[in-house]
């Protein structure tokens, strides 16, 4: 299932894939892969993304 509010969340702050992914330490590809839905992030790594886009993990990624 697509991660139609990462890409959302990430979009209203202007940021690229490649952007998010260095502030978090993961490659462009893995932001693409989470957001289209091909790839289940550790936990750890969803409280980065979160941080970073000032989000909590229920806005991100759990399915309301």
């Amino acid at each position: 299932m697509k991660n139609l509010k990462l890409k959302s969340a990430r979009a209203s702050f202007d940021m690229s894939q490649q952007e998010l992914a260095d502030k978090v330490g993961v490659s462009r590809q893995t932001i693409n892969a989470i957001e289209k839905g091909d790839y289940n992030p550790t936990i750890n790594l969803c409280i980065a993304i979160c941080k970073v886009l000032n989000k909590t993990l229920d806005e991100l990624f759990w399915e309301s």
